[in-house]
């Protein structure tokens, strides 16, 4: 069994890895004690990381616990984060210029558009958060339809989809 610092420390790599709320019951289990004896190292955790001179603190949300930065340290963080800014290869631009302007639109029609495949494309953007599935089209096999995001609008500087150039034919 594991004494009182350790399970202590054993708590705070948990919230710190999970990065996530981490619940009451959860932490039990895990950990193997008794839920008092949680609830009574929490509170001792909470307290220390309260103190002046931390950076991070522990706080309880929805019967459970997060690890998160104080508040006060908010804009030196964002000071530190340097967005990773990673391009488009010419055919997610190609697709994403597609869904953009004929969306809600499916796979198979950017494909026939496109004229190859875009599976690994598609699964690119929605990765990046540029495109999301917004339904399905009510035909024989219920394909998907894709649209883009509000993170699509903020990275090309659009307030709405309206803000497109238009398109010559």
């Amino acid at each position: 069994m594991l004494m009182r610092d350790e399970i202590k420390a054993a708590i705070e790599a948990i919230l710190f890895m999970r990065g996530d709320r981490v619940g009451v019951e959860e932490l039990v289990e895990i950990l193997d004690v008794p839920l008092l004896e949680l609830r009574d190292l929490m509170r001792e955790l909470i307290g220390e990381y309260f103190q002046p001179g931390r950076g991070l603190q522990i706080i309880p949300v929805d019967d459970g616990y997060l690890m998160c930065t104080k508040s006060e340290y908010s804009e030196i963080l964002a000071r530190s984060v340097r967005p990773v800014k990673r391009r488009l290869s010419q055919a997610a631009l190609e697709t994403l210029a597609l869904i953009a302007y004929q969306q809600p639109v499916t796979r198979a029609e950017l494909e026939r558009t496109r004229g190859v495949k875009v599976d690994r494309v598609i699964t690119n953007l929605l990765e990046r958060g540029l495109i999301e599935e917004v339904g399905v089209k009510e035909v024989v096999g219920k394909p998907i339809l894709y649209g883009t995001t509000q993170e699509f609008l903020r990275m090309y500087g659009l307030t709405s989809l309206r803000d497109l150039p238009q398109l010559e034919e």
